[in-house]
């Protein structure tokens, strides 16, 4: 146990002072194993979950996924499938690490103009990976002290402070390690990631622009101040000798920029601008555009949301059916709008629209999520049930929908069932006393001796849990 928490903790530093950058070449052996960059990598998500929001929206991952898997597809049979995920932070960033986990800020999206740019920052991750750069660091990475590494990990991966922060934690923990080399982000590791990176992009379709369009929008973020530069700046070194590699490679190696699934990526950009940035800002911003050009439908499917994150959601409505004018069958947007209507308590309206959905993109978690919670507030009991089942069957990640199938059970005086579920999200959210209470009543009211054996292993998991001033 010692041995993996040293593990973790050296992960951390490599995953989110974005250790691609290491001094062998792929393949060579060093390399931690695979299993090992497996479980290590499923350690840092939770790290991760427990520090920031990841966004789940599937208009947004299903994209980004979609993107993603479509340049993996190139590489020669990887040995995981890789998995992608945007951080709700403003900061300008993306990562990668091991086994495949590649994490893009939504700031640094929101930045992005078309699909070659989202395409380029992913085929730099991807490449770091498939060189093994990250595992070959953390093998060579396991002599440094727990105590340093600490330090370093804290300051660089939870952006403490800020990059100026971030990167004086890196240079005071190498200097008192004594291993400057291990932080060594050299020109020819990134060089390297950029050449397999083109590559992986050329195959996957794409001309490779959007890298170095991109890397000149992070650039410009430098401004006067060392607390505004950019993580992506602090951790991915000789941006100036990038430009001019990535410059000189396309000039030699012309190919039209492809603009990709157009569509899909403006109704994903759309929907995290409207979201996931400064309320004030996005609602005049697309304010302005739906008042310069009233017949762009993304300009009103942004408006729309917009209103209805700030609470108006009849003019919301209106601005999203204006949108579905022309993309009538887009089950994003009528999703929203099915979102929307159940908000404002129309729910007959709502249960037609998420109907659609359903029959459209069955598995689509918000439409399931929504859905049954209309269905409950129409009291169709039984109805919400099947459909947050299903949810959760799906997505058991999906924590929100275990309290309402709890609700929808307490509604039909299951209470073995209700008091359940609703045992489970508690848990899940860290209410442990909640929890207990609920768990206990469960134990209580059902007859299953297997239910009982799996909500007493639960509640024996809950005791060891470390309470505060316990």
């Amino acid at each position: 146990m010692k041995k993996m928490k040293n593990k973790i903790v050296i992960v951390l530093l490599c995953a989110a002072a974005f250790i691609t950058n290491a001094l062998v070449t792929p393949g060579k052996a060093g390399a931690i194993t695979i299993k090992e960059e497996e479980e290590l990598s499923r350690e840092i998500l939770q790290v991760i979950m427990s520090r920031y929001e990841l966004i789940q929206d599937p208009v947004i991952v299903d994209y980004i996924d979609r993107i993603g898997q479509k340049i993996v597809s190139t590489l020669p049979t990887p040995p995981f499938r890789y998995r992608f995920y945007v951080v709700k932070e403003d900061v300008y960033n993306a990562f990668a690490t091991p086994a495949g986990h590649i994490y893009i800020n939504s700031g640094l999206l929101a930045a992005m103009e078309n699909e070659e740019e989202l395409a380029g920052i992913l085929g730099h991750e991807i490449s770091h990976v498939a060189a093994r750069h990250i595992s070959q660091k953390i093998e060579r990475s396991k002599k440094v002290q727990l105590a340093t590494l600490a330090g370093v990990a804290a300051g660089v991966f939870l952006g403490i402070g800020g990059a100026a922060t971030a990167s004086s934690a890196v240079t005071m923990g190498s200097m008192a390690a004594g291993q400057s080399v291990m932080l060594a982000y050299s020109r020819e590791d990134e060089r390297q990631a950029d050449q397999m990176g083109l590559k992986y992009l050329r195959e996957a379709g794409y001309s490779g622009i959007g890298l170095i369009t991109l890397l000149e929008k992070i650039r410009s973020r430098q401004w006067f101040s060392s607390s505004d530069i950019p993580t992506y700046l602090t951790t991915h070194p000789a941006s100036e000798d990038r430009l001019s590699f990535v410059d000189s490679w396309l000039a030699q190696n012309p190919k039209a920029e492809n603009k990709g699934e157009v569509y899909e990526f403006e109704r994903a950009h759309t929907f995290l601008v409207a979201n996931y940035t400064d309320k004030d800002l996005s609602f005049k911003h697309f304010e302005k555009a739906v008042r310069d050009n009233p017949a762009d439908a993304m300009a009103h499917y942004g408006f729309g949301l917009a209103l209805s994150r700030a609470g108006d959601r009849q003019k919301a409505a209106e601005h999203l059916k204006a949108a579905l004018e022309g993309n009538a069958f887009d089950p994003y947007m009528l999703k929203d709008l099915g979102k929307i209507y159940f908000l404002d308590g129309r729910y007959d309206q709502a249960l037609k629209i998420l109907n659609n959905v359903i029959l459209i993109r069955p598995d689509d978690s918000d439409a399931l999520y929504y859905l049954g919670r209309t269905q409950m507030e129409s009291g169709r009991f039984e109805a919400a049930v099947g459909s947050l089942e299903k949810l959760i069957k799906k997505y058991p990640g999906y924590t929100p929908a275990f309290y309402s199938l709890g609700e929808a059970y307490g509604k039909q005086k299951k209470l073995a069932e209700a008091h359940y579920y609703l045992g489970i999200y508690y848990r899940k959210t860290g209410k442990f006393d909640s929890a207990v209470f609920h768990l206990k009543r469960a134990l209580k009211e059902t007859d299953e001796p297997e239910k009982k054996r799996e909500i007493e292993e639960m509640l024996n998991q809950i005791q060891k849990i470390p309470r505060p001033n316990s």
